[in-house]
């Protein structure tokens, strides 16, 4: 078979076909009367096999290895053509996260997508200072898509920083939200915590949904950071974490405060004192935490809270019984 009829049923071209035969790769088995390449079927069979192995990027020199030196192992070329790929990709999938998030931003001209451009390197610098300053001016100067501001927040490790990127956050509204659940399913601790301290700065009622679910997230801190938002915006489903968290001493101060919040709805007061009383339960608290929970029925108004701490001035721990003496006289005076 001459090179034009290998070529046309090969797919290979003519020229390549030549650079085969000059590589040494395919050597033309005969030649006509006329000088002319002439293929065998042997011949075109390594065609086939040269392109199957181009197809999983090896280089012509590493094809000629494989097909001629019986000693050529394959496996420590694939694994080396493996990690290339997956090198290859990251690059690639960058590229496309960069290109789509220039889109989403909606630039009118080639002087918004240099801003963009120069904003999503900013969020990515190894300086602080400079990934803080990107994220202040992503609001008011330079529109940035809100998934560069959720991956830049998730992964922020600098404290400063990363409150500038909460409060960038928050002032785009609800626009994170799906991202940011999703970091609250991550298998980082770290990247759980970040997801749900930017969700609490959102005030938006999908923000608040999401706190809700938050307090049945497997994450202890996720619980606790939840619970301790929804208290201060009167949700009162966070009531058993907030009491739990008084008795295991974790944040307890801000919890009582949270508690005292809610408490200042009457429909809340009354069940919040049933909750601190069960837990006070002899046997159910360890000394300790049981002064903790005596000290934040100060804040909750109502019979409930008043009758327990009568009962608890009689307590056999003096300390909680001169807690709750002290602080049913300021009850009195006021």
């Amino acid at each position: 078979m001459l090179i034009g009829d290998v070529a046309r049923r090969s797919g290979v071209s003519a020229r390549m076909l030549r650079h085969y035969d000059a590589l040494g790769l395919v050597r033309p088995t005969g030649r006509t009367d006329g000088g002319y390449r002439e293929y065998s079927g042997q011949d075109i069979r390594r065609i086939f096999h040269i392109e199957s192995l181009r197809s999983l990027g090896l280089s012509l020199r590493d094809v000629g290895r494989a097909l001629d030196d019986p000693g050529f192992a394959p496996s420590e070329l694939v694994d080396d053509l493996v990690g290339r790929t997956r090198e290859r990709i990251a690059v690639e999938t960058e590229l496309l996260t960069r290109l789509q998030r220039i889109g989403a931003a909606e630039p009118a001209d080639w002087e918004d997508v240099l801003r963009t451009v120069a904003l999503l390197q900013a969020l990515a610098s190894k300086s602080a200072g400079t990934r803080q300053r990107a994220a202040l001016s992503a609001v008011e100067e330079v529109p940035v898509p809100v998934e560069a501001l959720v991956e830049a927040v998730l992964s922020e490790t600098d404290p400063i920083v990363a409150g500038a990127l909460r409060w960038a956050l928050a002032r785009l509204g609800e626009g994170g939200l799906v991202l940011l659940a999703e970091g609250l399913r991550s298998p980082s601790a770290e990247v759980r915590e970040r997801a749900v301290r930017s969700i609490a700065e959102i005030p938006d009622d999908g923000a608040t949904a999401l706190l809700r679910d938050a307090l049945a997230n497997p994450d202890t801190v996720v619980r606790r950071q939840a619970a301790l938002t929804l208290g201060a915006r009167g949700v009162a489903d966070a009531v058993p974490t907030l009491i739990d968290m008084i008795v295991e001493a974790a944040n307890d101060v801000d919890a009582a405060d949270a508690l005292g919040v809610l408490a200042s709805r009457a429909a809340s007061a009354d069940r919040i004192a049933a909750g601190l009383v069960e837990r006070l339960a002899h046997g159910r608290a360890h000394a300790s935490a049981r002064r903790r929970l005596t000290q934040a029925l100060a804040d909750i108004p109502g019979a409930t809270a008043s009758r327990a701490l009568a009962d608890l001035s009689h307590d056999e721990d003096r300390a909680v019984a001169l807690t709750a003496a002290y602080l049913l006289r300021m009850r009195d005076a006021r």
